[in-house]
């Protein structure tokens, strides 16, 4: 463990992150091992095998600079990602069956907001944590079906995070977060199209379900309002739950792979994988911009703000359903 004093541990940590999850994913890379080759299926945007547990890689280069770095966080965070990394990555080598995915992802939502709230807040809200971080520990997964989406979200995300809970004063909250963003930055080397690497369930899980907690914590430790890390996640969140409703009231099966979010849909139409994650790196990075913006205002502003967001995703996802090519769960 070294423990350094701020200013040093900010920039120590993220970098310490950084270079191991982009050397660890070099070596998975090379090895090449059959058991994490990613085969193409419906779902999928890709059409050569490619290894799929880099994911694995950036958690663990973050996990461990947190280590070095003497990082404050309650256990249940980290019993939780523990928990969703190894039933994440059995799914990802043996594809574990779904009822013993989501036992796992409801124990990990329930001992953290369990752990966290009981006793301060009533049953009801208790209740709507576990649900909410469940429901991104999944939509951040199914969000994750594209070269450099999830790595960029992740790195602009947490990023955000980061920035905020430093100019709030939080320093170890800072650099808890930084670490993940530089460790995703690391990723999305190997991850931007042509893809040589991609994040697996053991990546995307975990990391969806620390976008939840933290931005909880961030909330309880009132870093920020809770509207900012709705907003920096919006992207993601007003994809995938938009693309599950809809799948609901067509009365599809919500579990079975298919091609028929907003971004998969935008890369099949002809606009690609490289150019999709440009766009979409720009729309997070606004979405953050605006989230670090609203919260140094009044609730009201936050409140309007909100509003005409999702003004906004609803005006993009109408024009999108008229100009990009029909659903297409087959290819």
């Amino acid at each position: 463990m070294v423990v350094l004093d701020f200013p040093y541990s900010m920039f120590a940590a993220p970098l310490l992150a950084f270079f191991l999850s982009f050397f660890s994913i070099l070596w998975l890379i090379k090895r090449k091992a059959d058991w994490v080759l990613d085969q193409p299926n419906a779902r999928s945007l890709h059409t050569v095998p490619v290894p799929r547990i880099g994911g694995v890689c950036l958690l663990s280069a973050a996990m461990t600079a947190w280590l070095c770095f003497a990082a404050i966080l309650p256990s249940a965070v980290l019993l939780g990602v523990a928990l969703l990394m190894a039933i994440s990555l059995i799914d990802d080598i043996r594809h574990a069956p779904v009822w013993c995915r989501l036992l796992v992802h409801v124990i990990a939502a329930a001992w953290f907001a369990i752990a966290l709230l009981w006793g301060a807040y009533d049953g009801l809200t208790v209740l709507c944590v576990i649900i909410a971080t469940i429901w991104m520990s999944n939509l951040y997964n199914f969000m994750d079906g594209s070269d450099g989406l999830a790595g960029g979200m992740a790195m602009i995300g947490f990023g955000c995070y980061g920035l905020i809970a430093y100019l709030a004063g939080d320093h170890n909250f800072a650099m808890i977060n930084f670490s993940i963003a530089a460790a995703a930055m690391a990723f999305l080397l190997h991850n931007f199209h042509p893809a040589r690497v991609f994040m697996g369930d053991a990546g995307s899980v975990p990391l969806g379900f620390l976008a939840a907690v933290f931005g909880l914590l961030g909330w309880l430790n009132q870093l920020w309002t809770i509207w900012v890390p709705l907003l920096i996640f919006s992207p993601f969140i007003t994809d995938a739950t938009v693309t599950l409703a809809r799948r609901l009231l067509q009365g599809k099966k919500i579990w079975q792979a298919h091609r028929e979010h907003y971004y998969q849909r935008l890369v099949q139409s002809g606009f690609g994988h490289r150019n999709t994650a440009l766009a979409a790196y720009a729309l997070m990075l606004i979405a953050g911009g605006c989230a670090i913006w609203i919260n140094q205002q009044d609730m009201v502003v936050q409140q309007w703000g909100m509003l005409m967001w999702g003004g906004a995703y609803f005006a993009a996802m109408m024009i999108a359903d008229r100009s990009l090519k029909p659903f297409s769960d087959q290819g």
